[in-house]
């Protein structure tokens, strides 16, 4: 089966990302894929082409760059696909009204950030939801990343059966805790021995209200914060930095890849891990934990302080606030901090969350559809705090306080393994396609 990707960008961002990630598991499933960026190509679209999937990019200007629409017509006929899968707002509504043009009906969509008041970090309005329900018609299934996607999908007049939820995953192996890339980070970054660090991960946007966790840890002396990500808040940030006084605690470390950008065998094998889905699949029923799953309840092991895990070596260079490439990579951060806060009111799912839960770190979160949709012991080292900054601050105060250390890997975490994702995937194409697709055989890492 062929599948095409249209997606609006790929510079560094969640469902970006995200979507390099499926790449790796699709192919073992049978499936073909091909890329079309919208707009930027960026350092994600060379990562997908160094694991051997093709992009094209039709840097667009902007939202009304019209005389995209017909080039993207002429590579959906060039290309004869199967099946056309979109994500994000405006590579949905172009890449629906170009699949249609070009004759291909089997159109999938993916919402990855709905929220109740923002798409992807611009405020909603009347125009933009109208636009999106009039190219929804146009398609024939719109996955939601979680339950609670789903629910605002159906709020804005997305008929409840064009909706399949198909969770976001991650390889766990690489956010794997290693203490020796901790130190080595910790030194780069000149972070002081026995530091209380946080961290946050995210696009700096309005609506991810990282500026509420900068004024919390302004609020508590020699606490360090990390926080990892690129956008259009980050002079604003940058801003209130300064006038707080607190350019020596709080690092603004840019775009972090959050994966090497290498190829798919060399990439994990790096971790001493096989790439195969069979091999990173988790037993004991996991679906289980699904709050609206029929499976009994499984039992959880214990969670509390971890053994030192096996040495997981990553990618550890010069940091640098300019350039993703040239400084520690996502997980190589992660292993340096000793909590991970998302301080924003309104997330679609929490993939920020389960990569820290990936990486031992106890999480604080204001919320999180990844852990709300799971039973409330799938993950005890997440916790629901109040937002704003004093309510982060009292929360790390606690968290400080009670000096927890580094903790095993909770099983929400294996609940959104992104081969169990693909899997799901596959069946919507199968479903849409209304034919079956032939698996090829799985070849592990050397």
């Amino acid at each position: 089966m062929r599948v095409l990707h249209i997606i609006t960008g790929l510079g560094v961002g969640g469902a970006e990302q995200q979507l390099r990630l499926l790449l790796r598991h699709l192919a073992s499933h049978g499936v073909e894929s091909e890329v079309i960026a919208l707009t930027v190509s960026g350092p994600v679209a060379d990562g997908i082409r160094a694991d051997g999937t093709p992009v094209t990019c039709l840097s667009m200007k902007g939202n009304r760059d019209f005389k995209a629409l017909p080039k993207l017509v002429a590579l959906i006929r060039r290309g004869q696909y199967d099946v056309v899968h979109t994500h994000l707002y405006r590579a949905c509504v172009y890449g629906r009204i170009a699949a249609r043009l070009a004759g291909v009906r089997t159109v999938v969509a993916t919402e990855h950030s709905l929220g109740d008041a923002y798409i992807e970090g611009r405020r909603l309005s009347a125009g933009v939801r109208a636009l999106y329900l009039a190219t929804e018609r146009l398609g024939v299934t719109t996955v939601a990343v979680s339950p609670t996607v789903a629910d605002r999908l159906q709020r804005w007049g997305v008929p409840a059966p064009r909706i399949e939820v198909v969770p976001n995953g991650i390889d766990a192996t690489t956010f794997r805790y290693s203490p020796e890339t901790r130190r080595v980070v910790r030194a780069q970054l000149d972070l002081p021995e026995g530091a209380f660090t946080v961290g946050g991960v995210g696009r700096l946007v309005r609506g991810k209200r990282f500026d509420e966790l900068v004024r919390a840890v302004a609020q508590l002396p020699q606490v360090r914060l990390l926080l990892v990500g690129g956008g259009p808040e980050r002079e604003a940030l940058e801003t209130l930095v300064a006038r707080l006084g607190v350019r020596d605690r709080v690092l603004l470390l840019g775009e972090r890849a959050g994966f090497p950008a290498t190829s798919r065998g060399s990439s994990l094998a790096a971790h001493g891990t096989s790439t195969s889905p069979a091999a990173m699949a988790r037993t004991g029923g996991v679906d289980a934990m699904h709050r609206s799953g029929t499976g009994p309840r499984v039992g959880l092991p214990a969670y509390g302080r971890a053994a030192a895990p096996p040495s997981c070596h990553h990618e550890v260079t010069a940091p640098s606030n300019d350039d993703h490439s040239r400084g520690p990579d996502l997980p190589a951060l992660l292993s340096a901090m000793d909590v991970l806060v998302s301080p924003c009111p309104e997330e679609t799912f929490g993939l920020a969350v389960i990569e820290g839960l990936a990486a031992g770190l106890p999480v604080l979160h204001v919320a999180c559809p990844a852990i709300d949709d799971l039973l409330p012991d799938a993950a005890p080292g997440a916790r629901r705090i109040a937002g704003g900054a004093d309510g982060i601050a009292d929360a790390l105060r606690r968290l400080h306080a009670e000096g927890m250390g580094r903790l095993t890997v909770p099983p929400a975490v294996h609940h959104y393994d992104v081969a169990r994702s693909a899997e799901r995937l596959r069946a919507v194409y199968e479903r849409v396609a209304a034919r079956p697709i032939r698996r090829t055989r799985e070849v592990s890492s050397p």
